[in-house]
């Protein structure tokens, strides 16, 4: 991509061409405040309707609310953000994007038609998001942050959103009527694993008041029921569950605001898992003198290291000026080492108890949630979550760059089997997006998808035998964009920093870059790249309509 300055007045022309109408109903505006307006009003259109306590996703529901969307799409294009600072620009372009993920939805995706995974609304973990990842009903219930004792209130709250579960299940059997059989079969996984949840949820319920302890069982009973119907109609499902090549080039440009199309995701990401394989072999060889790594093995080293590892890296932040270390980031990381395992471990905890600074690089997700905390955002629409996921090339793909940055920046100098591992990471990523999108060009099931991704993740560390290479493919294959926004993502701000430290020659510093980047928020990377620049490359220019 050129570091060439390129115009950035935006041509409504091309902005109303993409939302599919003329403007001629609604009235013209060059204000941000109607913006700032309208993104409330949009907000509030995009939720489905409750009906009785329970999200509407009937045929009949979605079928009105399709309906309505061209009117929202002309309202839009009829403010004109031409004349406004970049930032404002930025804001208008990611409300953009959210109209056309649910344009996409309709004409595509149709979860709520299509996905049986789409019903699960009882989380167990929480995500390391500002979203929840994949598309999902509203009305989910984040179980993990119900610690018991339960106050009044607080188990007040938390059994009237259970309440909604079993009405929201009934209504899924009758809106289900998808033919994708990778969606069918691993939704109807998710949702068992939602009955196991809330039955683990049910057994710390003990002194919890009588209609909150009814209110999980009536929710895990009409789960189970889901599950069974289900599977009951499972041998009908028959058909593949990808978008198609054409689908998912609109989407990762008008949804996504990703201006590659799926060829060109595919020669990046077949790039990226032969560099990885050739450095990690460099380093083993480098490395061969030196004894292998060994995994954590006991609850008293896994404290010990997981510990030592948390102040160790963020004290390399601080000393090396590389970020600003505010006080509440330690905390951010240390609440989420989670607890020792024994036993087989998954591709994560194979990199993580061997060296646990690696993964609290990527952790960069908590710092990120943190902000929209302690640091929010000055604009409304930049606030909170973006729909949609739209998101993920910036906190992925940051996230991910950041383990490889670190590392070059000499933070496992004194451990060099260390950096095998960013390697081994940097594979994996790789390899899972090229089943990513195989999958999406219905070329591979989600099994053969997952396989691919086993095969080219180093050491056998992403086994068939677990549960997380099948997970990952699930999610991408319901998310769109996701499986390669980690590397789509990384290149995309690697091309940032090389551009920042074009334009500013000395007086760049990465701690400076840092505030920049964390500044703009958790919007897509080219839109980061292009507030912080001022400039976009000629794709990307496309891409906006400038």
């Amino acid at each position: 991509m050129s570091f060439a300055s390129l115009g950035i007045t935006v041509a409504i022309v091309a902005v109303v061409s993409a939302a599919g109408g003329a403007v001629g109903e609604a009235p013209r505006s060059a204000r941000y405040d109607d913006l700032v307006l309208f993104f409330r009003d949009w907000r509030a259109f995009q939720k489905p309707k409750v009906v009785n306590g329970v999200p509407d996703y009937t045929a009949a529901a979605m079928a009105a609310q399709r309906a309505e969307l061209p009117s929202w799409q002309r309202r839009l294009a009829a403010i004109d953000p031409s004349a406004w600072p970049i930032p404002r620009q930025v804001d208008y372009q990611v409300v953009r994007a959210e109209l056309n993920g649910l344009d996409f939805d309709h004409r595509v995706l149709k979860p709520w038609a299509n996905n049986p995974a789409f019903y699960v609304t009882v989380y167990a973990d929480e995500s390391d998001q500002p979203a929840r990842e994949g598309p999902l009903a509203a009305g989910g219930i984040d179980l993990w942050a119900y610690e018991a004792p339960l106050t009044a209130a607080r188990a007040a709250e938390l059994e009237a959103g259970l309440r909604s579960i079993p009405g929201l299940l009934v209504q899924a059997k009758r809106n289900l009527t998808g033919n994708g059989h990778d969606l069918w079969v691993l939704g109807t996984k998710s949702l068992r694993q939602q009955s196991v949840d809330l039955a683990a949820f049910a057994s710390r319920l003990a002194g919890a008041p009588e209609s909150l302890r009814a209110a999980v069982a009536g929710s895990q009973k009409s789960t189970d029921e889901l599950v069974a119907w289900l599977e009951s109609q499972a041998a009908s499902k028959t058909e593949p569950s990808g978008i198609g090549v054409e689908n998912y080039d609109w989407y990762l440009k008008h949804v996504q605001l990703v201006a590659l199309t799926w060829r060109d995701e595919v020669t990046l990401m077949e790039r990226e898992l032969a560099r990885a394989h050739a450095l990690l072999a460099m380093e083993e060889l480098r490395n061969a003198p030196l004894p292998p790594q060994q995994p954590v093995a006991t609850a008293e080293e896994f404290d010990r290291k997981f510990g030592t590892g948390v102040s160790e890296y963020m004290a390399f932040l601080k000393d090396h000026e590389i970020l600003e270390v505010r006080d509440w980031m330690d905390g951010a990381l240390r609440e989420r080492v989670g607890k020792f395992h024994g036993g087989k471990r998954e591709f994560f905890s194979e990199v993580d108890y061997r060296d646990p600074e690696v993964m609290r690089t990527h952790g960069y997700h908590w710092f990120d949630k943190g902000r929209m905390q302690h640091q929010p955002h000055a604009s409304p629409i930049r606030r909170g979550a973006l729909l949609y996921n739209i998101f993920n090339t910036r906190t992925e793909g940051h996230a991910t760059g950041w383990e490889e940055l670190m590392m070059q920046a000499g933070m496992f100098d004194e451990r060099p089997r260390s950096r095998e591992l960013v390697y081994i990471l940097l594979a994996e990523r790789a390899a899972r997006a090229l089943g990513d999108l195989h999958m999406q060009s219905n070329e591979l099931t989600l099994e053969q998808a997952s396989a691919l991704a086993s095969a080219g993740t180093p050491r056998g560390w992403l086994t068939m035998d677990g549960d997380l290479v099948r997970a990952e493919q699930h999610l991408y294959l319901q998310q769109p964009g996701y499986g390669t926004s980690y590397l789509v993502g990384k290149i995309e701000i690697e091309n940032l920093i090389a551009e920042r430290r074009d334009q500013l020659g000395a007086r760049f510093s990465m701690k400076q870059f840092m505030e920049e980047l964390d500044a703009a928020g958790l919007v897509p990377a080219t839109l980061v790249r292009w507030e912080l620049t001022g400039r976009q490359c000629e794709k990307t220019r496309r891409m906006l309509g400038h």
